[in-house]
């Protein structure tokens, strides 16, 4: 996607240039090492304009967390994983999904609410509220397709909603493993992972005998 300057005639209102600018950021170097100068130069607004949308950089960063929520939501919900007809399979499509957006910079497609959360979840409370609804949010997503696949194929043991969060920590776990080494073959070599792991949980038990 081609990234806006600060002299695009439709680059959005203040807030939103700044929640965009925050997303950016942050995903690159953290939400400590994120200044409000830094986040005010990168939106081309003012200090002053930053403090009468947010009364603090805490403030921000439980917006920030909320526009993902939003912008990715959408996202989602329009992805072609749900167009298949089988619970299984458009969990499996979910997976695909997730991996062929692993694309760029290791900023590019690294989670944000998964990068604040690490900083922010004992020095930010609100901060890690507003992640946590995001991530679990998003796993929530998932749960009627994984109930459905686990009734269709008599798979029991384990709840959707505990897969739901696994595989939500498998995804955020491969995006720090990406940071760690820069690298992000290995961010999309854990979703091969996930995959292959999802499709033996859901092999018949005629085919695993």
């Amino acid at each position: 996607m081609a990234r806006r300057t600060n002299t695009d005639p439709d680059k959005g209102d203040a807030r939103t240039r700044l929640l965009e600018a925050a997303r950016d950021i942050v995903r690159r170097q953290g939400f400590a090492a994120t200044s409000v100068d830094q986040l005010c130069r990168a939106a081309g607004v003012t200090k002053g304009a930053f403090f009468h949308h947010f009364p603090s950089k805490e403030a921000l960063g439980v917006a920030a967390a909320q526009h993902w929520s939003e912008t990715t939501g959408a996202l989602f919900a329009q992805a072609p994983y749900h167009d298949h007809p089988d619970p299984l399979d458009r969990v499996l499509a979910y997976v695909d999904f997730r991996r062929d957006i692993i694309a760029g910079g290791v900023e590019e497609f690294t989670c944000l609410v998964g990068t604040m959360t690490s900083e922010a979840y004992h020095a930010h409370p609100a901060i890690r509220a507003a992640c946590a609804e995001s991530i679990f949010g998003h796993a929530a997503t998932l749960e009627a397709d994984l109930a459905a696949a686990m009734a269709a194929r008599k798979v029991a043991g384990f709840t959707a909603a505990s897969l739901a969060a696994h595989m939500q920590a498998v995804l955020q776990g491969a995006f720090v493993l990406a940071k760690a080494a820069d690298d992000p073959a290995l961010a999309t070599g854990s979703v091969d992972h996930l995959k292959r792991y999802l499709m033996l949980l859901f092999k018949p038990r005629e085919e695993t005998t």
